[in-house]
């Protein structure tokens, strides 16, 4: 884990000169005085409605409902508080506890599956959301220090799959997988890179796909998309979709308009010849072979999980720090909240004031998205 310090001069553009747009804005590091306020008013109001431990909630993932709601307070909470109620019944933290998917190596072996992305893209994910799944794994990471998470479509018959396993199992299965992303994947990713690790690189291979398999499993994905986009917003960084169809560039070409700028930014529809552009993000090493890289694990890259999330020595390492930043966190909060409180009237002192450690650590300003 890592310390990351928001920085005053952040928060102030050059003058005399029209500034361009920070894509960064709302992240750790890029905040804003009126966004680090808000920051803090919402932990406040959590903390009074009794929805913020400090010691489970650290100002990255708070951030995160934020941005997804425009650092709009009564919005986030609504959404915030959803989040958490949902967390509850649906028993998540059990369930990465326990939940066993001992029929996975059929369910791979034998049916393909259905899985929604873990990113929303406005009106695109009715399209996304849609796609079959017969393969989606991690896979090492990308040349920014992110998870590589690889996905590859096929055709689902539900009536085969649900021979093997439930709606309810694979529905408990996505969101372990969401789980161990944030808990796992991403505090290992953040050590390594020395600073915040929020997002994956995705790669979604739409070789063999028709516009057709868009619209099957309705319910399914309806239920699935809503827990991604509701419980686990902001967790795009960059996104690659090979093989693309003419149809499908003509649609993202249509739909793109209707994003905003960041999030058109860190997607890539490519065609056939993809390759170079690929390696200009993942190292050969880290990319199968079947996507134009060189690995070639001896289970099969889709088994082997390869990560540095499986190194024991660094898993110790994260828990180590996460344990120290939260005994540091609640110091943090306690002094902002006092600045907050009192109202104090120089910008300059609040930002001071707010820019506190958020992950135990390197210090560093960096954020990668």
């Amino acid at each position: 884990m890592v310390s990351l310090h928001s920085s005053a001069r952040s928060t102030h553009s050059a003058q005399n000169q029209a500034p361009s747009r920070d894509l960064l804005s709302g992240h750790p590091g890029h905040l804003s005085v009126e966004q680090q306020h808000i920051l803090e008013k919402f932990k406040k109001e959590l903390s009074e409605a009794g929805y913020y431990d400090p010691a489970k909630n650290d100002d990255p993932e708070l951030l995160r409902f934020l941005r997804a709601r425009k650092f709009d307070i009564p919005k986030a909470k609504i959404m915030w508080i959803d989040t958490q109620n949902w967390r509850k019944s649906f028993k998540v933290d059990e369930l990465y506890e326990t939940f066993e998917y001992k029929e996975k190596a059929e369910v791979d072996k034998l049916y393909p599956r259905y899985v929604v992305l873990i990113f929303v893209l406005g009106s695109l994910s009715r399209l996304l959301t849609c796609l079959p799944f017969p393969s989606r794994f991690y896979h090492k990471t990308d040349k920014d220090g992110r998870p590589l998470y690889i996905e590859q479509l096929g055709k689902l018959d539900l009536k085969k799959l649900y021979e093997v396993t439930t709606p309810e199992r694979q529905m408990q299965s996505l969101v372990v997988e969401y789980e161990k992303f944030q808990r796992d994947r991403l505090p290992v990713c953040s050590a390594l890179a020395g600073h915040l690790i929020e997002t994956s690189c995705t790669i979604m291979d739409l070789k063999g796909v028709g516009m057709s398999s868009f619209w099957s499993v309705k319910n399914y994905v309806q239920e699935a998309s809503a827990i991604s986009q509701n419980n686990y917003p902001e967790r795009m960084g960059k996104f690659y979709i090979v093989n693309a169809s003419w149809a499908f560039s003509t649609v993202w070409n249509l739909v793109k308009g209707w994003l905003d700028e960041a999030t058109v930014a860190k997607i890539h529809i490519l065609s056939s010849d993809y390759k170079k552009s690929l390696l200009e993000q993942v190292p050969a090493e880290s990319l199968p072979t079947f996507l134009g890289g060189t690995c070639q694990c001896s289970q099969g890259c889709s088994m082997s999980d390869a990560g540095p999330w499986n190194d024991p020595s660094i898993l110790e390492k994260v828990k180590k720090e996460k344990e120290q930043n939260d005994a540091q966190q609640v110091v943090s909060d306690e002094s902002a909240s006092h600045q907050v409180e009192n109202g104090s009237t120089d910008p300059d002192a609040d930002a001071s004031a707010l820019a506190k450690p958020i992950e135990a650590g390197t210090t560093t300003t960096a954020v990668s998205t």
